[in-house]
């Protein structure tokens, strides 16, 4: 049943839109006897190569990005063990600079996923947001000098938060800049008309066999096409929430639990 859901999830009015168009073409040349013998192979070269082309572009900066958000997250409970146990803590009980650094690390995962949703984010407030809790991540490192805590390690902390900090500007730059937008242009507007175009093909296999042929063809070639531009519209923006391979923001729950138990 999952397999159904996800698979009716990428049908869209556009995919109605394209077979009904197709539908209506195959029977116009039907009726006006246009009829053409025309290479299949054309739609493979012309519309199914660029589109898996660029299915497999935004699966690899879907990736990237799950990767960069793994490398942050590492990097902010790995900050926040070593002001836990850096720290000297007399009365053996989590220092006020380890609840600082949670708290931060808490705000941090909140602020991301609420800077890249579409809805709501990817502004100036949002992003500057983040990078409040990256500055408050650095007064909070110098206060370890106050503690007796070794330059070196000061330091240490410090390279932490500057890797959380590359690790999410490459996650930015994922969602800026996508995959070559004339490229996807191309791929949509051929895609919508090459049903239509097909008309003689598909109105020539209805005269050659049974009718129901050539349109339950061209339903299917419109059909595949607009569900692999569907496809990679959903993969496009890994942080919009809309599409099944998205990636999955709201952790801070998560992490949350787990520094909990570490206390």
């Amino acid at each position: 049943m999952k397999t159904i859901r996800d698979f009716v999830s990428v049908m869209t009015f556009h995919t109605l839109l394209v077979s009904v168009l197709a539908v209506g073409a195959t029977y116009l040349c039907q009726t006006m006897d246009w009829e053409a013998e025309i290479p299949t192979g054309l739609i493979g070269l012309a519309v199914v190569f660029p589109i898996v082309f660029s299915i497999n572009a935004a699966y690899r900066r879907r990736e990237e990005s799950l990767r960069y958000y793994g490398d942050l997250k590492a990097h902010g409970i790995a900050l926040y063990f070593a002001h836990r146990d850096w720290v000297p803590d007399p009365d053996g009980q989590e220092s006020s600079l380890a609840a600082q650094c949670r708290e931060n690390f808490q705000r941090l995962l909140k602020a991301i996923s609420v800077h890249f949703l579409e809805d709501g984010g990817r502004n100036d407030k949002t992003f500057a947001a983040i990078y409040q809790v990256f500055s408050d991540y650095s007064a909070l490192n110098e206060k370890m000098r106050d503690a007796n805590v070794p330059a070196n390690e000061v330091s240490r902390a410090n390279q932490f938060v500057s890797k959380m900090m590359i690790n999410f500007e490459k996650m930015r730059n994922i969602l800026d800049y996508r995959t070559p937008v004339s490229l996807r242009s191309y791929s949509r507007v051929f895609l919508s008309i090459f049903p239509i175009l097909f008309g003689p093909y598909f109105a020539h296999l209805s005269n050659e066999s049974y009718p129901a042929v050539g349109y339950g063809v061209a339903i299917i070639y419109s059909l595949v096409l607009v569900t692999l531009d569907n496809i990679q519209e959903d993969l496009e923006d890994p942080f919009d929430q809309i599409g099944t391979d998205d990636i999955k923001l709201d952790v801070f729950k998560d992490y949350e639990s787990l520094v909990k138990e570490d206390q």
